[in-house]
């Protein structure tokens, strides 16, 4: 390939910007953070936990996560090349999606009821259990269905580097996912002596954040020599392998925090990650390339 042609290859598509016709998607993550805030001036004042089986506390902390996951799926959706509808197809689901998980998981903790394992609920907690799972079933299969596009050419060639890191960030989400149904099937989030599965749920969400952005910042170094993709590797296989050295930890029901070859392991893949993103930011920054700001 020459370097006319690895240039082009590059040069993102600046018709293109986050979270252009998202805006129902971006209200809806916004929501999460309103509800995340009253939740937390309720904990402020009378405590997170609430009789019988009820946390405020949960409650704050999954608006939180919810919230900022929508806003970073709506800021990456427009680069999957769907089409309008099914762009339409998705936004809609995952908001009606998104709406009742706000609903169940706030509302029933406020009750004092756990929306997820109900233990001593009349009929009606019941039913909205059974809702949030097959909801819970349905989050992932929706999202799945938006994370196979950035895996299509036409998804590829309209930004190459920044859909690279979202595709290694999708992977990273599906292992949430797994995560995720791992502590429905457990009946809980601790597995053996120590094992915390919610760990591993939120660490694989983040890679939502971190991945792309490296990879958007190595577009920024993008030179016409040779295109520094090599960076959103780094970046990507090394969260993906702490990943997977996080959820074989668990597994064996050990603390992210004891003192193991594995442990260390896991953190030096997260380490290595965070030190590409770091590196790339200063390359960025530093002026070291000629590339313009594109968003």
């Amino acid at each position: 390939m020459g370097v006319v042609e690895a240039e082009n290859m590059d040069t993102p598509n600046r018709s293109l910007k986050y979270f252009e016709g998202e805006r129902w998607l971006v209200l809806t993550g916004l929501l999460g953070f309103l509800l995340a805030g009253v939740c937390a001036v309720w904990v402020l004042f009378n405590g997170g936990n609430v009789a019988p089986d009820g946390s405020v506390s949960d409650a704050f902390s999954f608006n939180a996560a919810m919230g900022i996951f929508l806003l970073s799926t709506a800021a990456i959706a427009p680069f999957s090349a769907l089409s309008v509808k099914g762009r339409s197809f998705f936004r809609r689901s995952y908001i009606l999606l998104a709406l009742y998980s706000y609903f169940a998981e706030t509302v029933q903790n406020f009750r004092g009821v756990d929306p997820r394992f109900v233990k001593s609920g009349v009929p009606f907690d019941n039913i909205i259990g059974f809702i949030f799972t097959a909801v819970a079933l349905l989050l992932v299969l929706c999202y799945l269905f938006l994370a196979v596009q950035f895996f299509r050419k036409k998804a590829y060639i309209l930004r190459p580097t920044l859909v690279t890191g979202i595709r290694y960030a999708m992977i990273a989400v599906m292992f949430s996912f797994i995560a995720g149904i791992w502590i429905s099937v457990n009946n809980g989030r601790i597995v053996g002596d120590q094992g915390n599965i919610i760990v591993l749920h939120g660490i694989g969400f983040h890679a939502l954040q971190a991945i792309p952005v490296v990879a958007w910042l190595s577009e920024r170094i993008t030179s016409a020599i040779k295109t520094p993709r090599i960076w959103t590797h780094v970046a990507g296989i090394s969260y993906l392998l702490g990943l997977l050295a996080l959820g074989w930890q668990t597994y064996l029901g050990r603390d992210l925090f004891e003192w193991s070859l594995l442990s260390v392991f896991v953190f030096s893949c997260f380490f290595i990650s965070l030190l590409t993103g770091v590196q790339v930011l200063y390359k960025a920054l530093s002026g070291r390339s000629k590339a313009k700001i594109w968003v």
